[in-house]
């Protein structure tokens, strides 16, 4: 396989990526090998997908927060996953993710706010009731699909640290443990994991601070024990498995944004208007959905969410701030 190289980080060439749909019709007959082996010859992330700690939320009330499109199943949702702190094949997360430990977690606030201070994960839980929220999640690569969260708007915690004037962005870091991430050891990029976001984004309704789907806890390949999720921008904007949140002054750089600028931009808004520069955004595949005959569907512009957050970039170059 041929590779191009782009500041330290190795990517495949599009042409020679296995579809997405082979890919799926692979795992499943796989799946379907193993069905006849004892299930207690498998390791327990093989074993399906658990049963995890309820965690119910009442449904929100925010304007978009429950699309009306269906929901991808848990089995897809929870083993079909980019999360390279434990490798970079989308299998890699659910095989790995078992070595995460979830208790004791904190997570630290600071920066330009004027209560900061460590938040134990217990008490975050607390901090406002849990809704449910059923997003659509587009990844950059042209996949999609429909996921039941439970958490609240990132703007409760925002309220309660009261950020000082000075806060322009919100900054997130993700945990880096080399002992329990072995994606770490690859060198793919600069860890720990850092995205941002402009105040105005991060205070939105929809942007959501998880720390459920389907019903029960973040499954740990699905980025427990809190994450962020942001419904209209690409899937790697929402950072997993989050211990440090900053209120800075000057716009953050981005793991993705520092490792390869030319290809991922700060904003990194669902635009099917603005292609990657290897591959087209005017359309995608629904995981689940997929057969070698189906057709891809119309990517949506902010996937779908522009009559909630299209104001916030009014005025804006959508191509120069990608």
């Amino acid at each position: 396989m041929h590779y191009l190289q782009d500041r330290g980080f190795v990517h495949p060439v599009a042409s020679e990526i296995t579809p997405q749909p082979v890919y799926l019709s692979r795992r499943q007959l796989m799946q379907a090998a193993l069905a006849g082996a004892a299930a207690t010859a498998l390791p327990a992330w093989a074993q399906g997908p658990q049963a995890l700690a309820p965690l119910p939320g009442a449904k929100s009330s925010v304007a978009g927060a429950l699309v009306m499109d269906k929901p991808t199943s848990q089995a897809d949702a929870s083993s079909y996953n980019n999360f390279y702190e434990f490798g970079t094949d989308k299998a890699d997360p659910a095989a790995r993710a078992h070595t995460l430990k979830t208790r004791p977690w904190t997570v630290a606030i600071e920066g330009e706010v004027k209560k900061p201070g460590t938040w134990d994960i217990d008490a975050l839980l607390k901090l406002a009731p849990l809704e449910e929220r059923i997003y659509r999640l587009r990844c950059v690569e042209g996949w999609s699909m429909v996921i039941p969260w439970v958490g609240y708007s990132l703007a409760e915690l925002i309220k309660r640290v009261e950020p000082t004037g000075n806060a322009k962005y919100v900054q997130f870091v993700t945990l880096a443990d080399k002992a329990q991430m072995p994606g770490l050891r690859g060198g793919s990029l600069d860890w720990p994991y850092v995205e941002g976001l402009r105040m105005d984004e991060a205070l939105h309704p929809l942007t959501l601070l998880a720390f459920g789907m389907y019903g029960q806890v973040l499954p740990n390949q699905n980025g427990a024990p809190v994450r962020a999720v942001l419904p209209w921008k690409y899937g790697f904007k929402s950072g997993k498995s989050i211990v440090r949140i900053r209120f800075v002054e000057k716009q953050p750089k981005t793991s993705w944004e520092s490792a390869i600028p030319s290809e991922y931009g700060f904003f990194s808004n669902v635009n099917p208007k603005v292609d990657h520069p290897r591959w087209s955004q005017a359309t995608e595949r629904r995981i689940g959905e997929d057969t070698l005959f189906s057709k891809r569907r119309a990517t949506l512009m902010f996937n779908g969410y522009e009559p909630q957050v299209g104001q916030l970039y009014a005025g804006m170059d959508l191509k120069r701030h990608y």
